[in-house]
């Protein structure tokens, strides 16, 4: 078994407040008997969580929907960045809401993965809210998906963005799991913005790969249904089965592609800790420096590994 285990946690929640064109979440509203569920699920991980006694874990939230605009999350992430048996509790989040709860939590261990959408939050506000991360001290990255209409709203963005904050660029999926092709005029405008942007355009060949989703890094439900990770069905067993015990076993890929940045950066082929290092969950590259800043030296800063 891993000394140190990370779990990508997504539990039922598929609601959102945003109504991004391209996302089959937005403004999904839940009943209240499903909020419920998605609530109870999340404490009974949390509870487990406490108990856990096998090394050290690393939560990371990935949910359908915007979870921080549920008061559970904050109650769950200020709880698990308390515990000792936890090194890292990272979020995925469009940052729309108040983040005063912050100052109940352990900041040191906190990473968010904040998406900006331009259709749904003014630029300003969208920074405001980054600058109270800042101020709270959590370490976090920056993203916007590449659609071609938002180019300019991208550079905006990455000039008004601290030098020392990553902007990263998701692919535009354009329906059916199909990405944007992108010229190589679209390319060199975009990786001016994200030297690693080029990554994330290709379906990297999987299929065979090594891959630690499987034995340091898991995907969990709310039911607790353990899998390698969110693209992979097989279903290894449940962390509510009393002789649970994380399999340690080096996985390969049983998919022909892997296209998602949260899936593939687990391919130790692919380099990607050497970029990220323990910033990983929550895509901060180490000692990154953007390229749009005065000082900046390469494409490839400080890439390294910890």
């Amino acid at each position: 078994m891993s000394s140190e285990v990370s779990i990508l946690y997504r539990g039922p929640l598929s609601s959102c407040n945003y109504d991004c064109h391209y996302c089959p979440f937005a403004k999904r509203h839940e009943n209240a008997a499903e909020l419920q569920a998605d609530k109870n699920a999340l404490e009974r991980f949390v509870e487990w969580a406490t108990r856990y006694a096998n090394g050290r874990l690393s939560v990371f939230f990935t949910p359908w929907g915007e979870a921080l605009t549920r008061r559970w999350y904050h109650h769950a992430i200020q709880r698990l960045s308390r515990l000792t048996s936890v090194r890292k509790v990272a979020v995925q989040t469009n940052l729309s809401s108040p983040v005063d709860w912050l100052s109940e939590c352990d900041v040191t261990k906190l990473g968010f993965w904040c998406t900006y959408h331009p259709s749904q939050v003014s630029r300003s506000e969208f920074l405001s809210r980054c600058e109270q991360l800042r101020k709270h001290g959590v370490n976090h990255s920056v993203g916007m998906v590449a659609i071609p209409d938002d180019y300019d709203e991208i550079e905006a963005m990455r000039e008004e963005l601290p030098s020392g904050t990553y902007l990263w660029l998701n692919a535009f999926d354009t329906g059916n799991g199909r990405k944007y092709r992108y010229n190589d005029l679209e390319l060199s405008r975009l990786v001016r913005i994200d030297p690693w942007f080029e990554t994330n355009t290709i379906d990297h060949v999987s299929l065979g790969q090594i891959c630690r989703a499987g034995s340091s890094v898991f995907s969990v439900n709310g039911d607790g249904e353990v899998r390698r990770c969110h693209f992979v069905e097989e279903c290894l067993g449940n962390i509510y089965q009393s002789d649970w015990v994380f399999p340690a076993k080096e996985l390969i890929c049983p998919n022909q592609t892997c296209g998602c940045h949260i899936g593939y950066i687990h391919m130790p082929h692919l380099q990607q800790s050497l970029i990220y290092g323990r910033g990983l969950l929550e895509r901060v590259p180490t000692d990154y420096v953007s390229l749009s800043a005065p000082d900046s030296v390469s494409t490839t800063q400080h890439r390294k590994s910890q």
